[in-house]
């Protein structure tokens, strides 16, 4: 499939809305190789020329628990506020979205649903807040150290937006829209980055229009015309949503399943002759409700990744992109205004593969977790690292031990890299991936 409609490129439209669809749990073997990490800071991490936000601390994050795998690199992310910047690319999309549901109050159609505005929320939240509250159970993947950074075993770096639901559904906010930076760890190519940006959308609907709601068992609920109504009011809101960012498009819907909306729908839309995936939604589960202390409620929720809208609209071809502070990008982009990106230089790669045995020679026992290394090159090479591609991995048929042979590309967006710079960098990520359990070949 084309990279932008891929699913695995469809991952960072948002965590919350795709997390059935992490790698299954393993045990990390890299809380040591983390630690070791967190004494340096990253020669390839460009440090930010513009003013930062109030989170911008790196030692919220680097707090020395033994379960913290939070990097130099990751922490010298939080607080960038990009969302915040009005001639961003993330910025500005966050801006019209905000400017459509804000048109809805006074549009003919209206039903007097105002949402409040959520855009600076502390990005460290709890298991609770970010798991429990949507249902998310103890044993999901999304939960496991090598899908999510974490402080101490129950605070951590936001996975998705929707770890704020419960706390403002619990304060009596009916309506709002909560936008911010979130992390995950992922793998690395041009559609995905370890921090990227979210709007979570929340509707109530009306007690007078879900009298006819009350009492019904599960079964009844989801037959009954007040569960019809909520996902025709959802349909309808996010169908002008895409027509206020694309212009009049094509729409499909597909079910689908999060375990904290109950029916569950993708949106997709055809765009430049393709048909892309958008944004996941649904109705409000009745135990999400309840475990935010409005049970008597009923509504709606969406979430959608702002990079994914943005590389779509201003045709930016790679994720690390929104994080440069090369003018020769930011000067290209004003407040409110889609404009297509043109492409300032390109540099040429410089690839280098390592290999090795997932174990040691004395085990076969295998414990290696991908994102693990992933998260080792990115924390060594920062955003120098373009793609890291599996290029061949075998069984020893008698060892019965596991190899595997990875290519990284580095590439800088802003100059030319030396081989010998990047010789040095490799010697590092080759030490420390050693530090997994890994043997070198």
């Amino acid at each position: 499939m084309i990279q932008l409609a891929s699913r695995r490129a469809a991952a960072h439209i948002s965590q919350q809305w795709r997390c059935k669809n992490h790698l299954p749990h393993r045990k990390t073997a890299a809380a040591a190789t983390f630690s070791t990490l967190k004494t340096t800071t990253p020669q390839a991490c460009t440090p930010s020329l513009a003013p930062l936000g109030k989170y911008a601390d790196p030692s919220r994050y680097l707090q020395p628990h033994p379960n913290n795998n939070i990097t130099p690199h990751i922490a010298s992310l939080v607080g960038r506020d990009l969302h915040l910047r009005p001639s961003h690319p993330i910025g500005i999309i966050r801006s019209k979205i905000q400017e459509y549901f804000a048109s809805l109050s006074t549009s003919s159609t209206a039903d007097g649903t105002t949402y409040k505005i959520f855009d600076a929320e502390d990005p460290i939240v709890t298991t609770q807040q970010c798991f429990d509250d949507l249902r998310i159970p103890p044993d999901h993947p999304g939960r496991a150290p090598s899908d999510t950074y974490y402080i101490t075993d129950t605070k951590l770096l936001r996975t998705h937006t929707s770890a704020h639901q419960s706390q403002h559904l619990r304060s009596g906010v009916d309506a709002f829209l909560c936008c911010g930076d979130v992390y995950r760890r992922d793998e690395i190519d041009a559609t995905h980055y370890p921090a990227f940006h979210q709007m979570e959308g929340v509707k109530l609907m009306s007690t007078e229009a879900m009298i006819g709601a009350n009492g019904l068992n599960e079964e009844e609920w989801l037959q009954s015309p007040e569960c019809q109504l909520i996902e025709a009011d959802l349909k309808a809101t996010l169908e002008g949503l895409m027509d206020h960012l694309f212009g009049p498009t094509k729409k499909r819907w597909n079910e689908d399943f999060f375990p904290f909306t109950q029916p569950s729908f993708e949106l997709e839309i055809y765009h430049n002759d393709e048909w892309m995936e958008v944004l996941g939604c649904g109705v409000i589960h009745e135990q999400v409700l309840y475990l935010s202390n409005r049970s008597d409620r009923r509504g709606w929720a969406f979430g959608l990744g702002l990079e994914r809208l943005a590389m779509i609209l201003f045709k930016i071809p790679d994720i690390r992109l929104f994080w440069t502070e090369d003018e020769r990008f930011h000067r290209q982009f004003k407040e409110g205004k889609i404009v297509e990106f043109q492409p300032y230089s390109k540099f040429p790669p410089v690839f280098k593969d390592i290999a090795f045995w997932t174990s040691d020679k004395h085990t076969t026992s295998d414990n290696f977790v991908e994102n693990d290394f992933f998260d080792i090159v990115r924390s060594t090479a920062g955003d120098l690292v373009e793609r890291i591609e599996l290029i061949d991995s075998f069984t020893h048929p008698k060892t019965g031990r596991s190899s595997r042979c990875y290519r990284i590309s580095y590439r800088s967006m802003d100059r030319n890299l030396t081989n010998e710079e990047i010789d040095e960098l490799q010697f590092k990520v080759r030490d420390e991936t050693s530090t997994l359990g890994c043997q070198l070949r």
